[in-house]
């Protein structure tokens, strides 16, 4: 049974950064793909970011790409999502997924592909 876990949202001003983390257990987490998404109230849920299984290729939307930056760990079983120079719009719920696509070599951002999905973590910008 495979479950994710993140951390680190909370309520910070814009311009500020932060520092999502998310951990997988119950299976091996290099077989995985995975990504970072988000929804706002009274939005659906929208790609932020995606890294392959070895971390050797990441995607951005357009919204975050300069700003963001994904990494992981697979020795810790953990995916990270840096944030900087965050702006109110950047206000949701951060989820990450992961996709069971072992060993895929491109970065998946449609969400209906991950298999599996953590609860989410509230990230708060003020102006």
């Amino acid at each position: 049974q495979v479950q994710l876990v993140e951390s680190g949202g909370e309520m910070v001003q814009a311009g500020g950064s932060l520092r999502l983390s998310c951990e997988l257990s119950g299976r091996t987490f290099s077989r995985y793909r995975m990504g970072w998404f988000r929804q706002a109230p009274g939005k659906d849920r929208e790609f932020v970011a995606g890294i392959t299984w070895n971390g050797l290729k990441t995607y951005y939307a357009p919204s975050v790409k300069g700003r963001f930056a994904i990494s992981r760990d697979n020795t810790k079983n953990t995916v990270y999502l840096q944030m900087n120079s965050l702006k109110p719009e950047d206000t949701a719920v951060y989820y990450c997924g992961a996709d069971a696509a072992a060993y895929n070599n491109d970065v998946e951002v449609r969400g209906w592909m991950y298999d599996y999905w953590g609860r989410g973590t509230q990230v708060t910008v003020s102006s």
